[in-house]
């Protein structure tokens, strides 16, 4: 039976690993192995566990307790994601983020290299890689038009948002899932793991400045003003505000995540809805202002938010939980320990697989295989390296995925022209890390 199972999760990750080339949403096959796995344990009484990270074992339960507490966990991280992506969205319905081209007011190719680079890194931390990769990569299409200098600046983007989601408690689905798990705490996160990220970022970004395509200044008629709306500004700083207010609430209340997040919607949310008002009233009756008097920007917003990445992170998560609540992961763990004394080198070969292989299933797959205590080096290191190890292919993050899309980034160019340099990033940072580890703290 267990052969049984591991073939029809192996089979379900195959579908999702070639989900661009099967041309099947990677949900379906996330949902369907999901209820084909805890139906198999159902359906044969398989005995289920829980694992006992103070003891090092596993602890017979019952199946309707272990799937209720496994669908809660997931829960608390889906939630958790909504909030965020809706509170982006508002942001988005005011024009908030066509404010950050405001801060554009170069031509040089090599400072606009670092400005983007920055800016990646900063606002990944915030409103999570994926989100500040479509921001950057709509601002660069309105600063340059030539499309080969887009692809490089691009394939700098997807690696410098990654490094700066990875030191993030909020910049990852990863290192999110991680924090909502008390693996990682936020403060012990944001100082062990930001200058190995900050390292990941800055190399690669050295190097890429040498070539002869960052050389010499951008044409571009485009005009790089602020919002259209006189509320962008404002929606902006306090969308921004407010997702970083959930790790402080957190530390104050010690409640779970998704309440300061859900508390922080509300601000946004009513603030949105009197902006919007206000617009109304004062603003002629053009097409936008007739279409936000009939559609509030927080329905507007629920309405654009990804559902699809939603029940696909639900069905992974739980696909991941059935074969810990078997124990499988702890046994496998054991044996990868024995095989590979050497934990560093297992976490950083799960860094590299990321870059092949979904990192949200490598992550929820680690966090059943290894029981060690919160903030144990070995949960910040497999943050680092899931984090930026999706860099070294397009396919490997969610940012890159997006960015491909975006561009049409052929995946060959990037695997000869940015692969190597996310590489780079990512071995350099690593071993700051363990620097860092072994001697600081």
């Amino acid at each position: 039976m267990e052969t049984i199972l591991i073939i029809i999760f192996l089979l379900g990750y195959l579908q999702i690993t070639l989900e661009h080339n099967l041309k099947i949403d990677k949900l379906i096959p996330a949902l369907g192995m999901m209820a084909l796995l805890w139906a198999m344990i159902a359906l044969n009484h398989l005995p289920v566990f829980e694992v006992n990270a103070e003891l090092r074992e596993l602890e017979p339960t019952h199946m309707d307790e272990i799937l209720l507490h496994h669908l809660g966990k997931t829960a608390e991280i889906l939630v958790f994601l909504l909030g965020a992506m809706t509170i982006v969205e508002i942001i988005d319905y005011f024009d908030g983020f066509a404010t950050i081209k405001g801060f554009i007011r170069t031509r040089s190719k090599r400072k606009l290299l670092w400005i983007f680079s920055i800016l990646a890194f900063i606002l990944s931390a915030i409103i999570d890689n994926l989100t500040a990769t479509i921001v950057l990569i709509t601002i660069l299409q309105k600063v340059i038009r030539d499309r080969e200098t887009r692809l490089w600046f691009a394939g700098l983007i997807i690696i410098n948002a990654n490094a700066g989601g990875a030191w993030s408690p909020i910049g990852d689905v990863t290192t999110t899932m991680l924090w909502i798990a008390d693996k990682v705490h936020a403060d012990s996160l944001v100082l062990r793991v930001l200058l190995p990220s900050l390292v990941c970022m800055i190399v690669p970004t050295i190097i890429a400045s040498t070539f002869k395509v960052f050389k010499g200044t951008i044409d571009s008629d485009e005009d790089t003003g602020g919002s259209k709306s006189k509320f962008g500004p404002t929606m902006l700083y306090l969308g921004l505000g407010s997702i970083v207010f959930v790790p402080f609430f957190k530390t104050v209340t010690h409640l779970p995540p998704y309440v300061g997040m859900m508390f922080s919607l509300a601000i946004v949310a009513a603030f949105a809805e009197i902006f919007s008002n206000s617009k109304i009233s004062i603003s002629s009756m053009d097409e936008e202002s007739d279409a936000g008097a009939h559609h509030s920007p927080v329905h507007k917003a629920l309405t654009k938010i990804e559902l699809p990445s939603i029940l696909f992170f639900l069905g992974i998560l739980m696909a991941v939980a059935a074969l810990e609540s078997l124990g499988y992961l702890f046994k496998y763990a054991e044996a990868m320990n024995e095989a590979i004394p050497q934990t560093d080198i297992v976490v950083m070969l799960l860094g590299i697989g990321s870059a092949v292989i979904d990192n949200v299933p490598l992550v929820a797959a680690s966090m059943g295989m290894f029981s060690e205590g919160a903030d144990d080096p070995l949960w910040h290191f497999i943050a680092y390296s899931a984090g930026t190890g999706g860099s070294m292919l397009i396919i490997g993050s969610a940012a890159g995925v997006v960015a491909m899309g975006m561009e049409k980034i052929d995946f060959f160019w990037y695997l000869k022209k940015i692969a190597w340099l996310a590489f780079v990033g990512f071995a350099a940072g690593a071993i700051v890390f363990i620097l860092m580890r072994d001697f600081l703290f």
